[in-house]
């Protein structure tokens, strides 16, 4: 039974140990899926009465 190949492969230099580790470290951190982006919080009923265009619903309507 032959030995696989290897994964990764030094062509030239001598890497150190500590290289070697931040290297397999990077490729192993790429091939983890990327965490799902949590959505931003939702502008309080405050905050979306201050923005143009909040029609009757601004603070501007409620002086009317």
């Amino acid at each position: 039974m032959s030995e696989p190949e290897p994964v990764i492969r030094v062509t030239r230099g001598v890497p150190t140990a500590e290289e070697l580790a931040a290297l397999v470290g990077a490729v192993l951190l790429r091939r983890r899926p990327a965490a799902a982006q949590t959505p931003a919080a939702a502008a309080s009923a405050w905050a979306r009465s201050a923005r143009p265009g909040a029609g009757r619903t601004g603070w501007r309507g409620s002086l009317s």
